[in-house]
């Protein structure tokens, strides 16, 4: 019989969290697979930052939802699956997944080498203890088993490699990072951030911390201010795995990327009930494939990952691998989203266009909300982004709401007027009953049971939102912005693309799947280190939290490999 060949770990995904777990196990000399669902990207032929509409089949004027209706439902609501990127997001009649009737959950998914650091929105904001303790403050759910503290040192490490620009402001709620130089306000937003900070002391308007160079670093060149990172970026200034994190692992010699590798189930051993190896499909061929490691690391996704130990379910495992405690699939989470007014910024018109008018970020309103006084009808809080700027002309008409002499009102308004949008970002409550199931009667096309969510807001999320809509028209007014619309719906949970919970950290087994160390209870060669792994959200944008995670439990990893406990 010919010799297994065993790598020291396997890494499920290739995205924020995958491509940090391969550049710090490979880093410290371990031999690691990479797995990733999708193919690997063709930067030459696949990004297209600098494409034209004319350039395009469609010239980019049929809406996307429309255009991609057949296999692209789901994924056309969000806003960056558009005629210039929507290969990389995934095919939904390939893909499919369940949900109840009357509980849409609008999942969003990219598969490719570097996952959704191809076209994500770069947002990077550390968690504070108002969020790792926040049961402890209101009473809600459970405290997270690591403080701040125990986390800083590793969110410095990740802002030190990835490289993100902000504005340092000392607040408790929103703790500063390792900031490149901050990237500079439109007059626009300098009008908001003086009107709310002097009218509200308890607000403040910052410029967004964003995973993008505003000077070069670590080989990597800095953003050129063209806007358009949800297509792909040439030159690698915002952070992406593929521009940044794998090219580190590659360089050590030690890692072995496998793409089109779609994960089925984890490979148990019937004696001991430890994981053994992972089971894939190749995506092309639809052959079966077996790799095999000393430690598994999953970093597929929050909900991938959960699928994944759920349809990995044995002898010992009856409920899904590690599923003891009977919380694996259970509190799910993603933010309030949609909640959003929109116009123009009369009072900027006369000056000319500014060279941050084509930077892809904005200002940023941190969570204000029971910090202080307790909210009288709903706990945890809500950060705001927002944006002041010039765009193409065109590209700007066709986001103008109106029919008729109300539209014609609106384009002459806005010739030489800078736009705004302002949208909140709220915190979702983990809740029991919002889960992650298995649906055997579906699967997908390489013959996988797909996953059944079955997610809705509560009672808390509604008011959240209620006063959302209220205070941003009310700082919009303060701030001369003239509101053209505003949305106070609240999006299906999932198209904030921000999901997290299912297979939760915690300081009890019967609890949790996992230890502080993001390792599994029942099976201790087993990490999850993807966003399933939350206890609770908070309002901030979640990737930079889920990298310094993954940094730690890599630590953790070779410090256990080395005492020979793995």
């Amino acid at each position: 019989m010919a010799q297994r060949n065993v790598f020291d770990a396997i890494v499920v995904g290739s995205g924020a969290t995958g491509g940090w777990a391969a550049k710090e196990l490979t880093e410290k000399g371990l031999r690691v697979i990479l797995l990733e669902a999708g193919r690997k990207l063709d930067p030459e032929k696949d990004y297209r930052m600098m494409t034209w509409p004319y350039e395009l089949k469609y010239r980019g004027a049929v809406p996307q939802t429309q255009l991609f209706n057949s296999r692209q439902a789901t994924q056309s609501k969000c806003y960056a699956c558009t005629e210039y990127a929507n290969h990389f997001f995934v095919d939904d009649i390939d893909n499919p997944y369940t949900t109840p009737a009357g509980k849409p959950f609008d999942w969003i998914r990219g598969r490719q080498v570097g996952g959704r650091t191809i076209m994500w929105g770069r947002q990077s904001y550390r968690l504070s203890d108002y969020e790792f303790k926040a049961a402890s403050r209101d009473g809600f759910g459970e405290d997270w088993p690591i403080s701040y503290n125990e986390l800083e040192p590793y969110y410095e490490r990740v802002e030190r490699f990835i490289g993100v620009s902000g504005q340092q402001e000392n607040l408790p709620q929103l703790p500063d990072s390792v900031f490149l130089p901050p990237m500079s306000m439109t007059c626009g937003e300098h009008l908001l951030k003086r009107a709310v900070e002097s009218k509200w002391k308890d607000r403040r308007v910052t410029i967004g911390r964003v995973a993008m160079l505003t000077r070069p670093h670590q080989g990597r060149a800095a953003c050129h201010y063209c806007g358009h990172c949800e297509r792909g970026c040439d030159t690698h200034s915002y952070f992406s795995t593929p521009g940044s994190t794998l090219p580190a692992a590659m360089k050590t010699g030690k890692l072995t990327l496998r793409s089109d590798a779609v994960a089925s189930h984890l490979i148990v051993d019937p004696k001991t009930g430890r994981a053994r190896g992972v089971a894939f499909i190749d995506r092309l061929t639809k052959r079966a494939h077996e790799v095999f490691g000393r430690v598994i690391v999953l970093c597929a996704s929050t909900i991938e990952s959960t699928r994944l130990l759920l349809n990995s379910a044995t002898r010992q495992h009856p409920e899904g691998f590690g599923n003891s405690s009977g919380a694996l699939g259970h509190y799910l989470m993603d933010h309030t989203y949609s909640i959003s007014v929109g116009g123009i910024v009369p009072e900027v018109s006369r000056y000319p266009y500014y060279w941050e008018d084509g930077r892809n970020n904005g200002a940023y309103i941190p969570k204000f909300r029971n910090i202080g006084e307790k909210h009288p009808n709903f706990l945890r809080g809500y950060g705001i982004q927002a944006s002041a700027a010039r765009g193409m002309h065109p590209e700007h008409l066709r986001r103008t709401p109106g029919f008729g002499a109300e539209f014609k009102r609106l384009v002459r308004e806005t010739p030489d007027t800078p736009t705004f949008w302002m949208g909140a970002f709220g915190e979702m409550l983990p809740r029991f009953e919002n889960r992650v199931t298995i649906n055997k009667e579906v699967k997908d096309a390489w013959g996988i049971p797909v996953a059944h969510i079955d997610c809705q807001y509560s009672d808390n999320e509604r008011e959240m939102a209620k006063d959302q809509i209220a205070t941003m028209r009310e700082m919009v007014d303060a701030a001369g912005w003239r509101t053209q619309w505003s949305n106070p719906n609240l999006a299906a949970p999932g198209l904030c693309i921000h999901e997290v919970g299912t297979a939760r950290m915690g300081d009890d087994p019967k609890k949790s799947v996992l230890n502080k160390y993001n390792q599994m209870w029942d099976a201790n060669n087993v990490f999850v280190t993807d966003g399933a792994c939350f206890v609770s959200q908070g309002c901030q944008n979640p990737t930079l939290t889920m990298m310094a995670l993954t940094v730690r439990a890599c630590d953790h990893i070779v410090e256990r490999l080395k005492r020979r406990e793995l």
